[in-house]
């Protein structure tokens, strides 16, 4: 498996390029089974870094991971999010403490920061840093943040801390090329890319992406994950919750995309002409 370093990490071990999402999990119990055997399937096949949040199914999803990563805890990198109405100082902590008893663990490996809110930035790297401290969370990032934010994150004392930024980045959401990719690569902070194959149906109807899949032997959802994990420090996070998704995109670490099929693709999915406002779904 591709791995992407952390910057706060031990450089010998990075994190998969490749893991799995699991934003409407955790909704309905009758799908709780299957979205348990999907996360475990995927963990033997080398994703073994899972995203949730507290937000996902109010909780739910949370404990869907708990089941999935039951007895293999060590194999598993755990990244959750807080609510930013949770992000102060006296409710990060209890927000963190409610997160780690719903998935069962001691410590969650990536803590992030689900979007800006009112709370100030200053005050949620303070909380962060001391949950970090405490040995509740090993590291700690943000999600939908532009790169103003990221600017503005690194100018605070320990915001350099930052370890990755979870954002929308597929085919269909290109807008984080025009500056946020480019300098998150420069500072080293990864990019974690939600719906790396986009929101819907529609990206994989695609004409283009279906010819260049038919003719790689593929699937369109491969050759647009492919697509996304051809970028150097970018994590994707795939949701997939049958076992036969998982195992598509398990196989979509292989794809190498030619000079012509990036052509192609670029041609119908054009990268920003100039910046752009960061998407969020």
């Amino acid at each position: 498996m591709k791995t992407v370093e952390l910057p706060d990490g031990p450089a010998e071990r990075g994190v998969p390029a490749l893991g799995q999402g699991t934003w409407n999990m955790g909704e309905t119990k009758r799908a709780h089974s299957d979205e348990v055997a999907a996360l475990r399937l995927g963990i033997d096949l080398g994703m073994t870094l899972i995203d949730t949040a507290e937000m996902y199914g109010e909780g739910g999803a949370e404990k869907v991971v708990a089941d999935a990563i039951d007895g293999q805890r060590e194999r598993v990198f755990v990244v959750t999010k807080v609510y930013p109405h949770n992000a102060s100082r006296a409710k990060l902590p209890k927000a963190c403490e409610r997160s780690l008893k719903r998935l069962r663990i001691d410590a969650i490996d990536l803590y992030l920061l689900h979007w800006r809110g009112s709370v100030p930035l200053a005050e949620t790297v303070d909380a962060f840093e001391k949950l970090r401290v405490a040995g509740k969370i090993r590291h700690w990032g943000v999600s939908n943040f532009d790169v103003e934010d990221m600017k503005e994150l690194l100018a605070i004392e320990n915001g350099s801390a930052c370890a990755a930024n979870q954002v929308l980045y597929s085919l269909h959401h290109r807008e984080i090329e025009s500056e946020l990719l480019p300098w998150s690569q420069k500072n080293k902070i990864p990019i974690m890319a939600y719906s790396p194959v986009g929101h819907g149906r529609g990206l994989l109807e695609n004409a283009t992406l279906k010819k260049i899949a038919k003719r790689r032997d593929a699937t369109p959802a491969q050759i647009a994950l492919g697509w996304v994990l051809r970028q150097p420090g970018v994590i994707a996070i795939p949701k997939a919750s049958s076992e036969k998704h998982v195992r598509d995109n398990a196989r979509s670490i292989d794809i190498e995309l030619t000079k012509e099929d990036l052509v192609n693709l670029d041609r119908v999915f054009p990268p920003p002409a100039s910046k752009e406002p960061l998407p969020k779904l």
